[in-house]
Order: structure tokens, then sequence, then C-alpha cells
């Protein structure tokens, strides 16, 4: 029985497919990219933004149009749009058999083998947001094997005015320590070099479990693990970010001097209107305090252009704040009015025109600073580690610390040696090009 497995939107969302492609090879499915030939497909969703929504609705309508021709015997739909949306799908495209909601993954066989045995299935599998997370289940990596995402925790207790997070995926539950560094051994076994540590938030990491942030203790016992080379930390909330942490990043060889902090934006208008938990003076000032602490940390943020009532003199605000910070890495996006948000209710809504004039100019600031960072970095020695190789020519890519997978830039190593995917190399740099780093192996 062959299955095709789509998987959209965030890293979070591929921890989930990772899990769900490892219990149904388990029970003897197999899987396939043609889908003319899957007899069963599972489609992982998202609905984060407007853009993640309307590909999710496309991938489900093009897919049900196999139930009509083809192969196809079973339409499964998992992730974030079929918990938002279970009933409109449902009562909208029939050709759907089951809806798994987000807290229901370690379901997927039992769903998929009832709607192969004919049964009504529908919204069965639509469990209770505030579940405990899924873990402990076997994954298959769908990211080549060397490096890894670790999902230390599910849902958000934030509740930012314009993200719909929290009504998804629930309150912020943090997977036990043992049963993360148990997966954590287990990916290493399996050749992953890098574990990438993501959450909706990762910082609070531990408060629910223990009554403490926990997330440096992690690092620690993270760090003892045999074979690991690198441990990477995303989506840190700015104002969680404290001492504790910036000792373990400092004490722990294997963390990446590496961290991403979203911000949103600069002005303390709109971060108020926002329901973000820091200003613009904070936001200077865990800033400074990370460079002065780690000199060579880079870090990443995002931003939202076009939050309703952002103003001109808002907008230059965000500009100045970005031209005197330099963030190493960033991305902006557009805003996005999200049902039942209380942002999507706010008064002087911007005209998409606007939005996205707003984040060209932002990004066309930060393209400025990127290369001119990446400019400086000639003469610098880092370790790379192997992603490919470069067709036709003497050349493989790679990625230093500075770089993230699917979101930074990569650093292109000129050699005659031959490279295995997954090996570290130290490199010299010896130019750059836009966002990206050119170098030659140290002999």
């Amino acid at each position: 029985m062959k299955i095709l497995f789509v998987s959209l939107g965030c890293d979070k969302n591929l921890v989930d497919t990772e899990m769900m492609l490892g219990q149904l090879s388990q029970d003897g499915f197999t899987f396939t990219d043609d889908e003319t030939e899957a007899e069963v497909i599972v489609i992982n969703t998202c609905c984060f933004i407007n853009d993640a929504k309307e590909e999710s609705i496309n991938t489900i309508l093009e897919m049900a149009e196999l139930k009509k021709e083809g192969t196809l015997k079973a339409l499964v739909v998992t992730g974030c749009l079929a918990q938002r949306y279970k009933e409109e799908i449902q009562t909208e495209i029939p050709e759907v058999d089951c809806i798994l909601g987000t807290t229901a993954i370690d379901q997927i066989v039992e769903a998929v083998r009832e709607v192969l045995n004919g049964q009504e299935v529908g919204l069965k599998h639509i469990e209770d947001i505030n579940r405990q997370p899924v873990y402990g289940k076997k994954r298959i990596m769908t990211t080549g094997g060397h490096y890894a995402y670790l999902k230390i925790a599910e849902g958000c207790d934030k509740h930012c005015t314009y993200c719909i997070i929290p009504k998804i995926r629930g309150n912020f539950r943090s997977v036990p320590m043992d049963a993360l560094v148990e997966e954590a051994k287990q990916l290493v076994e399996q050749g992953v070099k890098e574990l990438i540590l993501v959450a909706q938030e990762t910082t609070l990491y531990g408060m629910d479990l223990y009554g403490r942030k926990a997330l440096p203790e992690l690092l620690d016992k993270l760090n003892e693990i045999r074979g690991l080379y690198w441990i990477r930390i995303l989506y840190c909330y700015p104002e969680e970010v404290n001492q504790e942490l910036i000792d373990a990043i400092k004490r722990n060889d294997k963390v990446c001097h590496y961290l991403d902090i979203p911000i949103q934006h600069g002005s303390d208008a709109v971060l108020k209107r926002m329901g973000r938990r820091t200003n613009e003076k904070q936001l200077r000032e865990i800033v400074a305090k990370l460079r002065e602490e780690i000199p060579d940390i880079c870090l990443r943020t995002t931003l939202i252009s076009g939050f309703p009532g952002e103003t001109d003199d808002d907008h230059d605000i965000v500009m100045n704040f970005i031209d005197e910070l330099e963030f190493d890495r960033l991305g902006v996006f557009t805003y996005s009015p999200e049902e039942d948000t209380p942002a999507a209710m706010m008064e002087n809504q911007l005209e998409e025109e606007v939005k996205e004039d707003r984040r060209a100019e932002l990004m066309e600031l930060q393209q400025d600073i990127a290369y001119e960072k990446a400019d400086a970095m000639v003469g610098e020695k880092l370790m790379v580690m192997i992603e490919g190789k470069v067709a036709d020519e003497n050349a493989y890519v790679g990625r230093s610390y500075k770089d993230a997978p699917n979101v930074d830039g990569y650093v292109f190593v000129n050699t005659d040696r031959n490279l295995m995917t997954g090996d570290f190399v130290p490199v010299t740099i010896i130019g750059s090009y836009e966002y990206d780093l050119i170098g030659e192996i140290d002999e």
C-alpha cells in the first residue's frame, strides 16, 4: 500500500510529518513521490498566514481530484488548517476521508486503516488541542539525515494579537527532558550531526513541567551526546533570554553561537498593539548584551511590515532600528489578517501595496547590511558542514554556524577533495556573493 505524504508549513510541522511517516512505515506502508500511483495521500497543512492557507487548500483540492480518477483510495488531511477549519473541510471537500487534529498525529495509522476498511471516520481524530504533545515515536527524517529538528514544546501562551497559533496548537506544553535526550541520542545514532531546537517558543521550555526555564539544563545534557557536533536554537522570544541561557550557550562547545530572536517591529506603538512583551529600549539592551557576552554571535530576527495602524513614522523607526542594530540575518513578512485574532478587527488596516512597499524597503536595507557583513568575512576561518556537491564543478555547498538550513545563506567550498554530506571541514573565506560566502579548505 503506497502513501504519498505532502508536508507544508514550518519545521515544527515537519517534525510531526516525520513522526507520522515513522508510524506508517512500522505498520508496513511504503511511500511514493508519484501522486498517480498513491493509494493513500496524507497532507500535513499550514494556515499561519494567508499564503500558507491558500497553498494548503489548493493542495487538498488538487489531490481530491485524484479520488475521481486514478488509484487513490484514502485522502487524509492533518495539521493546522485541518484543526482550524475541520468542519469547513468536511462540508466543502467531501473527498477528504479523515481529518486528523494537530494533537492526534499518534493516531495516523489507525485513521488510515479505518478509511481503507470503509469506515466513516470524519472528525473522529480531533483531540483536545491542549492534549500532551506526542513524543517518543520513530521518525523518518526528510532533511537528508545530517541534521534534524528537535521539537521541544508544543503550543504558545503569548497570545500576540496577530497570531492564531494558540487557538490551533493550544497552550505551551513542554516535552519531558528525558524523552528529548533519548530522541536526540537516537537521531545522532542515525547519523544526525546537527540538532535544531524548535518550538513556538523555545525559551520558556520547562516552565510548565519543572516550574523553571530549563532550556539551559537541556543544552547541558544534549552537549554530552557523543557524535553530535552542533546544537542550534530557533524561536527565542527576546524578553525570555536571560543570563542562564547566555551562560549555557557560552559553556557548551556544541551550541552554535547563533540565536533566532523574532522581534517583529521596532516601534513601541506597534509593539504594544501587537501584544509583544518588549519595547525598543529593551530590544536594544538585549541585543547589546548578547553581543557583549558572545562577541561572535550571529543574530537572526523577523519583522512584520504593515501592521494595522503602522504610520510612516513607525516605519521610519523600524528602518532606523534595523540600520543601527545590523542583524546578521533578517526576514520580513507582510501583515496577514487572520480570522479570530484581535489584530484583524483593528482599525486602520493598510493596503497590500503599502505593506509590500515597506517590506521591500526593509529588505533592501537588510540586503546592504548582509552584503557588508559577508564581505567583512573574507579572511575569516569557519568550520563548515557540507550539504552537497555543486554539479559539474570542483565545489561543494555547505553551512557555517551562522546559517540555519532553508532560511540563511551558504558557504561554497572550492576543493578537489571528495567530501560527503555531513562532513565538517575547516574553511578560509576568500570571497562573498550577495548573501553567500566562498571559501577554500584549509589543507
